[in-house]
């Protein structure tokens, strides 16, 4: 403010009695009433001073707020000549000095007033605990044949019919989990270790044969809508086979792709490696995501038809553009993280116990990330919060095997991802397994013209045993969400 108060000093526009002392001093008291009136006009002054100063945007718009300024105190070119003296300078400095303090004052007030801003940059807490027959209240059952765009082979029920079908249950029963702990109710924490661990309830759901060949199945889609959070499926089983296509994902389908969908857990076939996919629209790639930040690998696309020549390209390329559309990937591929771990999805899994499959979506970090852990090799924070004695922290965990820079200042805007919805199903055959059955199951395609003929064979043929191994048991979903704090971040 200096450099502007010497500047305005030099300036020929102004007035030599600007900078002059503005009162001469005499004794009579009228004086120094008239004094006192003055200097507290200063004081006012000053602090208006200090407020248009801030408002301003360049040094000439400084300048003119400066010149005002002296006529709101009485500095007027025609009011009274006054007489050099070495005190001069003196009123003017006091002017400045009480719009400096005041300036100071502002930002300290500004500071303690607002603070920083409230975020969701805390602790994760715990926001939904779905597991038993409760798990059930946090999702609707959808009624009717799969939507257009999966195909499935079947029909989903709700609640009654899959009961009455025997589809769904839940049972308590031994847990595979040797750091399990048993809670005495729903809400506080695990009171254990109880050496039999029979009091586990687990959700299970299947499928039954329709009339025509296809099959009943269910779909669980949440009642609850999320933009952020850390989602874990504690899981001991899963569909597995030629055919089967279970999925544990997250999206707002009416507004699809605009609104973003992430598939969390997603079983095709015999597939046994872990994957997490991530659709969007355009503008959505993480090409630049370094290597070090996740175990994983992205999936490939290659022998991609030319969409004017239709020769396919041969080129192999990394699938980690999230955009449905992206003319070198497959359609609807997106962005998809592979695990590094090929014991990780379907029959392997199963055989060690399920495990829990964990999706952080963090945008006010700017990062997703997805985790697989064997029931025998979880992290002890996710032991603790699955028992509930502590909150969860993603960062004490490994590397996860799938890392998405989304957020500010990515190639991913936050905006892709938004509204969305839990959703667990089991579809058949359909635009992925169905597409699919010819490369996963070379055998029965041999045998079968089309994944749809397979499963038509098990009413044909009356042999279920052939679907034995498609069903979940699922111990719990949590969900959590970071606490709002007022945080500096970015």
């Amino acid at each position: 403010m200096s450099s502007l108060f010497n500047k305005l000093s030099n300036n020929d526009n102004v007035d030599d009695d600007v900078l002059k002392e503005y009162t001469s001093y005499d004794d009579d008291e009228d004086d120094v009433q008239e004094k006192a009136r003055q200097f507290d006009l200063q004081s006012q002054a000053a602090e208006r001073l200090s407020m248009r100063l801030l408002a301003t945007k360049s040094e000439e718009e400084e300048l003119e707020v400066l010149r005002e300024s002296f006529s709101l105190v009485g500095w007027h070119d025609e009011k009274k000549k006054v007489t050099q003296s070495s005190r001069q300078p003196c009123g003017m400095w006091v002017l400045f000095a009480l719009a400096f303090l005041a300036l100071i004052g502002l930002t300290i007030l500004a500071f303690t007033v607002s603070g920083p801003p409230n975020q969701p940059v805390g602790p994760y807490q715990l926001i939904e605990r779905q597991e038993g027959m409760d798990l059930f209240n946090y999702y609707t059952f959808l009624e009717g044949r799969d939507s257009v765009g999966s195909n499935g082979f079947n029909t989903y029920v709700g609640k009654d019919k899959a009961e009455e079908l025997g589809i769904l249950y839940v049972a308590k029963e031994e847990d595979t989990a040797p750091w399990r702990k048993i809670s005495n109710d729903n809400t506080g924490a695990a009171t254990g270790p109880d050496s039999s661990n029979t009091n586990l309830p687990f959700v299970y759901m299947s499928s039954a044969p329709m009339p025509d060949g296809r099959r009943y199945s269910i779909r669980l889609e949440g009642k609850h809508r999320f933009n952020r959070g850390l989602f874990l499926l504690d899981v001991r089983h899963m569909p597995t086979g030629c055919g089967a296509w279970p999925a544990f994902w997250l999206t707002d389908e009416d507004n699809w792709p605009v609104h973003g969908e992430i598939d969390i857990l997603e079983g095709v076939n015999y597939q046994t490696e872990a994957k997490t996919a991530l659709h969007t629209t355009k503008t959505c790639h993480h090409r630049n995501v370094p290597p070090s930040y996740k175990t994983g690998t992205w999936d490939t696309a290659v022998g991609i038809p030319d969409r004017d020549t239709g020769i396919p390209d041969m080129t192999i390329r990394e699938a980690n553009d999230c955009f449905v559309y992206n003319p070198h990937q497959w359609l609807n591929q997106g962005c998809v993280a592979v695990s590094d771990n090929n014991e990780t999805l379907g029959k392997p899994m199963n055989d060690k116990g399920g495990g829990i499959y964990a999706l952080e979506w963090d945008p006010v970090f700017s990062k997703i990330r997805t985790w697989v852990f064997d029931i025998n090799h979880v992290p002890l924070n996710l032991q603790a919060a699955l028992n509930h004695e502590e909150a969860p922290n993603p960062d004490s965990w490994p590397l996860p095997y799938g890392y998405f820079a989304v957020g500010e200042h990515t190639n991913c805007p936050a905006s892709h991802f938004q509204n969305m919805r839990l959703v667990i199903n089991l579809a058949f055959c359909g635009s992925v397994a169905g597409n699919r059955f010819q490369m996963d199951c070379p055998e029965l395609a041999e045998q079968y013209d089309s994944c749809n003929d397979y499963i038509q064979s098990v009413l044909e043929d009356g042999d279920e045993s052939k679907l034995s191994e498609m069903y979940w048991k699922i111990q719990s979903v949590h969900v959590y969400e970071r606490q709002w704090e007022r945080a500096w971040h970015n």
